[in-house]
């Protein structure tokens, strides 16, 4: 089972390591006439990359799963956008706390985060060496 949890790990690690350029490219890279465009590659590849990451750091749970989790917290950091103390504007100030909590509240990134989820669980469950539910359900309670 560790094997081919393995083998699962590297097409996420992989996979991770494909979709930053893309997000950071689309994000930073193009025309700043093209600000929605730019808005939206960069959400959907966030959300994508933090569903290859809970699944690599948890693979014996389902892309489903993973995918809601990280919709429902980038919902949450959205909002916390609107709470600004001292001390988490200190944090958004640095370039770690900016690309992980943002630092404006945006509606509009909604929708991106539900669409960058929904990729994030596609691109996930089509992985090659993804265990089945069968092969998951036994890590998960320890029977071979």
């Amino acid at each position: 089972m560790q094997r081919q949890f393995g083998r699962y790990r590297l097409a996420l690690l992989v996979s991770m390591i494909v979709i930053i350029p893309i997000g950071y490219g689309g994000r930073f890279y193009l025309s700043p006439e093209l600000e929605g465009l730019r808005n939206w590659i960069g959400n959907l590849a966030y959300e994508c990359f933090w569903v290859l990451f809970v699944m690599f750091l948890l693979p014996q749970i389902s892309p489903l799963r993973a995918a809601i989790a990280v919709c429902l917290a980038s919902f949450a950091i959205e909002v916390s956008q609107l709470w600004q103390p001292n001390w988490l504007q200190a944090l958004r100030a640095t370039l770690l706390g900016r690309l992980v909590l943002g630092n404006s509240f945006y509606w509009a990134d909604f929708p991106q985060y539900v669409a960058g989820s929904f990729l994030g669980w596609l691109w996930a469950s089509l992985l090659p060496g993804r265990p089945t539910a069968a092969q998951r359900e036994r890590e998960q309670h320890g029977r071979f």
